[in-house]
């Protein structure tokens, strides 16, 4: 069975960064994508950043965090990170990644939580003023 584990969350000061992890692990891993989204008390899951999982490794990234953060994946490792630079405090919220199975021609599908299966469990991250 697969699972998902994120990792490296914490608290950081504003105009800090972080590196988050997502390592897959499971006998047989694929996907067509994956997607890194967080949450905040009160708020829907918000997409972030994917990243497709074969050849080329084409991404796809919410506008709002504006370019402060990058999605890179190591396939050899099953991995894939979240690079998140001058974090601010309204960038608190839990961080999860998750897989898609199906590939699109369209990167939009996979802005909605809807296209992925599989979900980490999550890691905080909190951002002080």
């Amino acid at each position: 069975q697969m699972q998902l584990q994120e990792s490296g969350g914490g608290l950081v000061p504003a105009g800090g960064s972080l590196r988050l992890s997502c390592v897959a692990s499971g006998r047989t891993f694929s996907a067509a994508a994956m997607g890194w989204f967080r949450q905040s008390p009160g708020k829907e899951r918000e997409f972030l950043a994917a990243a497709r999982w074969g050849s080329g490794g084409a991404t796809y990234y919410n506008p709002a965090p504006n370019g402060r953060f990058r999605i890179e994946r190591d396939i050899a490792r099953n991995t894939v990170y979240l690079q998140m630079t001058n974090l601010q405090p309204e960038d608190t919220a839990v961080y999860y990644c998750a897989r898609s199975p199906r590939s699109y021609h369209a990167g939009s599908y996979y802005y909605n939580a809807e296209e992925y299966d599989s979900w980490g469990q999550g890691t905080q991250v909190t951002v002080s003023s």
